[in-house]
């Protein structure tokens, strides 16, 4: 009987053992599952706060540069994708597109000097370009904190709770533009 006990209580030993690291490294993936929604949550508001400067800024635009209606029907177009957007990777290129969008717009401004005069439209271009930052600012953060998950999912013993408890790679990462490579050509 004596046997019996030490066998059973070593058995059970060996599965708090097995079994404590495993929820200890569940507990860390659902963590770093959280820590990537809520960073993908501040790049959304970012986003957002984007989404809503556009509307002033086509409008003060609209009022000084009729003919340049092509460019501003590109951004407002890539801002309802953006609305329209569902998943991380789905918003990710919309909001790409956005970007190549406003910066054909901010071209178009260079031909009107006295759009860059005009008060609204400089603090719409300031409170842009701040929200610009702030974008690049929890791009990086989301990026960083989805590679930390992506890691941890493929480490060993994490992998293993991983596996059993179905936490996934996400490969949903913001990248940089083919053409950002190349240095912007400046001419006088």
């Amino acid at each position: 009987m004596k046997t019996v006990l030490i066998v059973l209580g070593v058995l059970v030993l060996l599965g708090l053992l097995i079994f404590m690291p495993l929820m200890g490294s569940r507990n860390d993936l659902v963590r770093s599952r959280e820590a990537v929604t809520g960073a993908w949550s501040n790049v959304e508001t970012s986003l957002q706060r984007r989404a809503d400067l556009i509307p002033n800024l086509v409008e003060t635009v609209k009022g000084f540069a009729k003919q340049e209606q092509a460019v501003i029907d590109s951004v407002t177009s890539a801002r309802a994708q953006l609305g329209g957007a569902r998943t991380p990777s789905e918003k990710i290129a919309a909001n790409d597109q956005l970007s190549g969008a406003l910066s054909r717009l901010l071209v178009v401004m260079e031909n009107y000097p006295q759009i860059k005069s005009n008060e609204n439209y400089q603090q719409l271009m300031n409170e842009l370009a701040g929200t610009e930052n702030r974008i690049a600012v929890e791009r990086r953060k989301y990026n960083e904190i989805l590679q930390k998950y992506n890691t941890d999912i493929e480490l060993f013993p994490k992998n293993i709770a991983a596996s059993l408890f179905g936490f996934q790679r996400n490969d949903a990462y913001f990248k940089a533009d083919p053409g950002a490579k190349e240095a912007p050509k400046v001419k006088f």
